[in-house]
């Protein structure tokens, strides 16, 4: 399958810090709290605006339009209309429409767009609707931990609809020439990378380039394997641990075997799928579709490691469906979005989507079952995934400025860079957390 440059900013997070400053009296003109029957504008006179990223090639784009345009509503509820918008400007595209009540009542969009717009009060929670899908049963059809995480203390920012997650590849071929076996736990993969650097190849493939968040994913991947994250449970920054000291020792520990390319903090995320198309690396740290953008069955998914805490576990995105305040009619959203989630098991069937479906009865489907490597995503990483949020358990809005902005791509630079020590790389790190969530 051929998709647009996987897991860019863009795909998860949602703005950076300067542009969240910027954005705040944009949208002080919205309406505050979040129900919203009724209002003008935002649906269109009597459509709702479903508004859509491009989570694909155009291929994509022409079956979520069929999805949408295909939807028949009850008697005296709108229909829905499909548009949609690039990532390039796009959260100046939803903030100015937001302001002029000319934007969607419905959208898909950046992984945390829900909770930083609920907070101007332009969301309409999802409470209602969680609570008619409960009702129906087709609330157990989303798998664990993803519906839990879009929980504020104000309600529920958002539905879920497809995830992606870091999880471990490696070329078979590599290591079968490099005579290891495929490592199950820190130790092993030690192991692994010497034999591997033996034979010319490396051993944690990563980079840190213009536009390449991979590497900065991959680190906190590694923090929350150790049983680590960037934040307590109360949601405050939380960088400088015993557990993510570990983390980046092993990271360097790495370095210095020469398991890491010396260019891997300016690699971008071409480069690294090059070097993986090319046998260049042999195991690493990357999303859940790596092997479309390979395309080459050789290499695979690994089985999460065990880190030297003992803990197993990973980085994961949840992106959501959004409603907003702004809609000709809030059951008439409910209604298109409940619809649309019985619709969106064709992106899989006709594989033009390369993020994960996060509902059981996609992930049962013949389409999806086909695909080895995804299925032991499913079965083996997603019961171990965190939010970026951990340790806190669910999303909150300060998210995307961190998600956003340069702290966390300086940080990763400098680890691999070999530049300074696990914990004065850390406090660095910290010092940029406490300002992206003032």
């Amino acid at each position: 399958m051929n998709t647009s440059t996987p897991a860019t900013f863009s795909r998860r997070g949602f703005l950076g810090i300067a542009a969240a400053a910027a954005a705040v009296p944009l949208l002080a003109a919205c309406a505050p709290g979040g129900g919203g029957g009724g209002a003008t504008g935002g649906g269109g006179s009597g459509t709702l605006k479903f508004w859509d990223m491009p989570w694909g090639p155009q291929s994509y784009a022409d079956a979520a339009k069929s999805v949408v345009t295909g939807y028949s509503p009850a008697d005296g509820l709108p229909s829905a209309s499909y548009q949609q918008i690039q990532w390039n400007n796009f959260y100046q595209t939803f903030s100015s429409a937001i302001a002029s009540k000319t934007g969607p009542a419905v959208s898909s969009g950046a992984g945390f767009q829900a909770f930083q717009f609920a907070e101007q009060g332009a969301i309409a929670y999802a409470d209602d609707l969680i609570d008619s899908l409960r009702k129906s049963g087709k609330l157990d059809d989303f798998l664990p931990g993803t519906v839990e995480t879009m929980k504020t203390p104000n309600g529920y920012a958002a539905i879920p609809w497809q995830a992606d997650y870091r999880v471990l590849w490696y070329r078979k071929s590599l290591l079968e020439q490099a005579g290891v076996e495929v490592p199950t736990d820190w130790a092993s993969y030690i192991e692994a990378s010497k034999a591997l650097a033996n034979i010319g190849v490396y051993g944690f493939g990563i980079g840190a380039g213009a536009g390449n968040s991979v590497g900065s994913q991959a680190l906190i991947s590694l923090m929350i394997n150790n049983g680590g994250g960037l934040f307590d449970e109360d949601q405050k920054p939380d960088a400088v641990t015993g557990a993510n000291i570990e983390a980046m020792d092993f990271v360097r520990d790495l370095i210095a075997l020469k398991a890491v390319d010396p260019g891997a903090p300016s690699y971008t995320a071409d480069n690294i799928i090059e070097q993986w198309k090319t046998g260049r690396v042999g195991m690493g740290w990357h999303t859940a579709g790596l092997q479309h953008l390979v395309n080459d069955d050789d290499v695979v998914v690994a089985s999460p490691l065990t880190a030297y805490s003992g803990d197993t576990g990973t980085l994961g995105y949840v992106n959501n469906l959004m409603m907003y305040t702004n809609t000709p009619s809030q059951e008439g959203s409910e209604a298109f979005l409940t619809a649309y989630l019985d619709g969106i098991g064709t992106y899989w069937d006709n594989n033009v989507i390369d993020q994960l479906p996060v509902l059981r009865s996609i992930v049962d489907s013949d389409a999806f079952q086909s695909d080895a490597e995804w299925v032991k995503i499913i079965d083996e990483w997603q019961p171990v995934v965190k939010p970026l949020s951990w340790q806190a358990e669910t999303l909150f809005a300060d998210l995307a400025a961190v998600d956003g902005g340069q702290g966390l791509q300086q940080f990763t630079q400098a680890i691999l860079g070999g530049q300074t020590d696990s914990k004065t790389a850390l406090e660095g790190l910290q010092t940029e957390l406490e300002s992206a969530t003032s």
